[in-house]
């Protein structure tokens, strides 16, 4: 074995405050190298499903071509587009027939603990479900931990349900700007219920309640702080509010809570219409208050498509998603435009330097944009 040396970046004045070395590595006679000299890593090639694999997949639940149809249509390269568009559009006929439950939460509030409680429960039922979890996305490198399948493992691990998690991506509401797609595909493929989570609760967390049918709200006790973060806007969406970790020393001070959230909830107005918003206590651990919850879904599911209210908010719901798909078509024609990415690093700097203001380089990259809007 070669001689020991300190690495570059230790201290060549103090050796001893570096613990580690660096030993030259020597091939064991009768041992083949490990790695070949001179070869390159490469990706491996993998094919991607057709689109008629892929419908007929989703349709027979297969879980995998399910995961490999979201990616389809989460996907921002302009190759898969037209692909998943004409995927959607076979499996719209098939699409409609869940119930779409909204979950958010204050930060450690239990999300997650509850709906793989939540989740298995409805499984034993014989009920098929389908979660999708958002995760929050960097703001620095973009990335997000997509860490929910491991946080739910025993859900994950059950053949009646499927979990994707799913970032952010920048966008505003702690959903994904695909959710309402991905939400089809899961539909399509015969899930009767569908969890959407979001990253968390916020004032101006408002999307979400654009593309459920119910919304649900996880709170704490010691219900005064959170009542101060959330403000009076996040409740007035909620058609149901649970009380989240009733269980051992906490269930007495649950049950102060719901009953503090139960007199708040008297004095606003309800998130739909023919509906009182009330508040329940629930334990995950000892899964006590979890069938009462059911039952209030159900319902509310009941009383919704007895007075009409249902197909009005997803018929509001189909409204909403054209508007949406709009304003992301245009945000990604506008940056694709050959002119506007040539001239924006140019009136970025300009704009940066103090040489132009952004109202006038926003005038120009859009007469760049639209060259006849005058």
């Amino acid at each position: 074995m070669g001689k020991d040396h300190k690495p570059e970046w230790s201290d060549p004045h103090i050796p001893d405050n570096c613990l580690s070395i660096v030993r030259r590595g020597e091939e064991l006679e009768g041992h083949p190298a490990a790695i070949e000299k001179n070869v390159r890593f490469q990706k491996r090639n993998t094919t991607e499903p057709s689109l008629d694999v892929l419908y007929d997949g989703v349709l027979n639940g297969d879980r995998s071509l399910i995961a490999r149809a979201i990616t389809l249509v989460e996907s921002n390269a302009e190759q898969h587009f037209q692909k998943a568009q004409e995927l959607l559009k076979k499996l719209l006929p098939k699409t409609g027939n869940s119930i779409r439950i909204g979950i958010t939460g204050v930060p450690g509030a239990g999300k997650s603990t509850f709906i793989e409680a939540f989740g298995m429960y409805l499984c034993s039922l014989g009920y098929r479900v389908a979660v999708l979890a958002i995760d929050p996305s960097s703001s620095i490198s973009g990335g997000s931990i997509l860490g929910d399948k491991t946080r739910m493992e025993q859900l994950s691990k059950n053949r009646n349900s499927f979990i994707r998690p799913s970032p952010t991506g920048g966008k505003l509401g702690g959903v994904h700007r695909k959710t309402r797609e991905a939400m089809l595909i899961c539909e399509s493929a015969g899930f009767d219920i569908i969890l959407i989570e979001t990253v968390g609760v916020g004032q101006s967390e408002v999307i979400i309640r654009d593309m459920v049918d119910l919304f649900m709200l996880l709170v704490l006790t010691g219900a005064g702080d959170e009542l101060q973060g959330m403000k009076k806007g996040i409740m007035e969406l909620a058609d149901l509010i649970v009380v989240h970790k009733a269980d051992g020393a906490n269930k007495q001070r649950a049950e102060h809570t719901r009953q503090e959230y139960n007199r708040i909830l008297h004095f606003l107005q309800p998130a739909t219409k023919g509906w009182v918003t009330r508040a329940y206590p629930c334990s995950s651990i000892t899964f006590e208050g979890i069938n009462e919850i059911w039952r209030v879904i159900q319902n509310f599911e009941e009383t919704v498509k007895s007075s009409g209210v249902f197909e009005e908010r997803r018929r509001i719901q189909a409204k909403e998603w054209l508007y949406s798909m709009i304003t992301d078509q245009l945000q990604f024609l506008f940056y694709h435009h050959k002119g506007v990415k040539s001239a924006l690093p140019k009136l970025e700097n300009e704009v940066i330097s103090g040489e132009m203001t952004v109202a006038s380089a926003v005038e120009t990259l859009f007469e760049t944009f639209l060259p006849t809007k005058r």
